[in-house]
């Protein structure tokens, strides 16, 4: 199986192209960013395909992260995923940020649970918590900071995600720390696309994962199509 992986949800502008069944990466490339996602997106994923020598009629499908994460990524990931799979009649999967984020620490099959934390401005974070084996404890949600110490009611947890730093930091005293804490700005993009080789497609659209309306507001008189459509 061929998958295509896209990431534009966070600060990584990602692609990759794994051969699953031969449990290869053929070819993957990462550029760290915060905004400017729509222009490098599309060069980026030529220069992935053309390294990996595959053409797009070759994948079997496409997996793209849905968020949550920035309103404007989340669009232009989504929207290229969407086209590449239109134009070469494959399937697209759509998988949360949270849970590419969590991948990683689930496969090492360790007992400790893991907390994926998204910054998400305004003193609030985007979470979840997953045991060691990747079963859900508390389902994704968007929360003050302070909320999610109830978290700690499940012992010493592995904090991974942007914000993963910022809960540590302010983690209560009276609980047991953190053992790992990883703030990588960006999910890993192998692990976007092994959890797309895994997952039917029919169970996760490529739909955005929104836990909260967007800031920006539209002008008045502007009929905005819905998101969540």
């Amino acid at each position: 199986m061929i998958v295509l992986a896209i990431d534009t949800a966070l600060d990584y502008c990602a692609a990759a192209v794994l051969d699953a069944s031969a449990r290869t990466m053929i070819a993957h490339e990462t550029l760290e960013m915060k905004r400017g996602h729509a222009e490098a997106l599309m060069p980026l994923i030529a220069r992935v395909m053309n390294a990996s020598g595959q053409r797009y009629l070759d994948l079997d499908r496409v997996a793209v992260t849905t968020g949550p994460g920035s309103f404007t990524g989340l669009r232009v990931g989504i929207s290229a995923a969407r086209g590449i799979g239109l134009a070469a009649d494959k399937p697209v999967i759509g998988l949360t940020t949270l849970s590419a984020y969590v991948a990683p620490l689930v496969a090492e099959q360790g007992e400790q649970p893991i907390i994926a934390a998204i910054d998400a401005r305004h003193d609030h974070v985007y979470f979840q918590v997953v045991a060691g084996n990747g079963s859900a404890l508390m389902r994704p949600a968007v929360v003050p900071i302070e909320d999610t110490f109830t978290a700690s009611r499940f012992g010493a947890l592995r904090m991974v995600g942007n914000a993963a730093r910022i809960l540590a930091d302010r983690w209560p005293r009276n609980v047991p720390a953190p053992s790992l804490v990883d703030p990588k700005p960006g999910p890993d993009i192998a692990w976007v696309a092994w959890i797309g080789a895994a997952t039917e497609p029919d169970a996760s659209p490529p739909k955005p994962f929104y836990l909260r309306l967007p800031d920006a507001k539209p002008k008045a008189g502007f009929s905005m199509p819905d998101a969540r459509s």
